[in-house]
């Protein structure tokens, strides 16, 4: 028997035992099946026993999978005792931008989390990238972030949980007196002849940079030179009036001081937003933020992707069934 085990690992197995669906006990667990079945395998060879029958029909427990349930279900009820204390303690949440865009969706889950538990103390956090969120999150210095999941290097996904919250419609934040400005949606084939600002000098949002450059490169488009990242509304609208290309953005993105915000077309290009937090993360915020997120989600066709729409096919793959 290994001298650590990590209760993630049984908690996988406990909630697999229960449904007798890897998909059912992921969407669950808050977890990609994948990532769910990885753990499973894992906790087999760190007991040396197969835990499940398998087949394309059916999942049942073994023998060993019998005798483990009980003894799981009793430790893990344990160790949520020993982390009951710590409950009331805040959660950190990273929303990466202060208040200003227009719709929003981050602000929307957390303010409706702090409606359904008033009893905790939800905090938001700026940190202004998934990228630089990710390593925080790891290093238990902060708790949730929102961003494109997709967009993180391996390593970190790994060490990482994902829900979908919402398909967002990509968009262009231009100079008011911009050749484009005055379209009500820019094509994607106008952007031809104007380098295209993806933060490609911000490594704290790496993951953006990663979406846009796949969507240039998909149609044929140029990205602008990297450089560094403006901080804070105003100094956006100078950055902005001072290089003059289009940036990057979503439809629901911060207003920008002299800019206008254009969405793109032809096709509509997608960016899919994540709530990202530790596997291991036991706190009634969590749940409190998950309930939210599905809620408004569901009710508004949060992840209901338009015909012909663009979509990278990592994100995609995050997409529920």
């Amino acid at each position: 028997m290994p001298r650590d085990l990590h209760p993630r690992l049984l908690r996988g197995f406990v909630a697999t035992a229960e449904t007798l669906h890897f998909g059912r006990a992921a969407e669950r667990l808050h977890l990609a099946q994948q990532a769910l079945s990885r753990d499973i395998r894992s906790l087999e060879r760190a007991l040396g026993d197969s835990l499940f029958h398998r087949s394309t029909r059916s999942v049942e427990l073994t023998a060993a999978g019998r005798a483990l349930l009980p003894k799981a279900r009793r430790l893990l009820a344990l160790h949520d005792e020993i982390l009951t204390a710590a409950d009331n303690r805040p959660l950190l949440v990273d929303v990466n931008s202060e208040p200003g865009g227009s719709d929003p969706a981050e602000g929307r889950v957390l303010e409706a989390a702090r409606r359904a538990l008033p009893e905790q103390e939800l905090l938001a956090r700026f940190h202004g990238g998934l990228a630089a969120a990710a390593r925080e999150l790891v290093e238990h210095r902060l708790d949730v972030s929102f961003g494109r999941f997709a967009g993180l290097p391996a390593a970190l996904r790994a060490q990482l949980s994902h829900v979908p919250v919402r398909l967002e419609r990509m968009a262009v934040i231009l100079p008011e007196d911009h050749p484009l400005a005055g379209r009500a949606e820019v094509p994607l084939r106008a952007l031809a002849g104007h380098p295209v600002d993806i933060c490609a000098g911000n490594p704290a949002t790496s993951e953006w940079t990663d979406l846009g450059r796949r969507l240039l490169d998909a149609h044929g488009l140029r990205a602008a030179p990297g450089r560094a990242p403006a901080v804070g509304l105003g100094e956006f609208g100078r950055y902005l009036a001072r290089h003059r290309e289009p940036v990057l953005s979503t439809t629901g993105g911060p207003q920008i001081p002299g800019g206008v915000t254009r969405p793109l077309v032809d096709p509509v290009p997608l960016s899919l937003l994540g709530l990202v937090h530790r596997p291991d993360l036991r706190h009634p915020g969590l749940a409190a933020l998950c309930a939210a997120a599905v809620e408004i989600g569901s009710g508004e066709g949060w992840l209901r992707r338009p015909p012909g729409s663009w979509l990278p096919a990592e994100d995609a793959a995050l997409l529920p069934g």
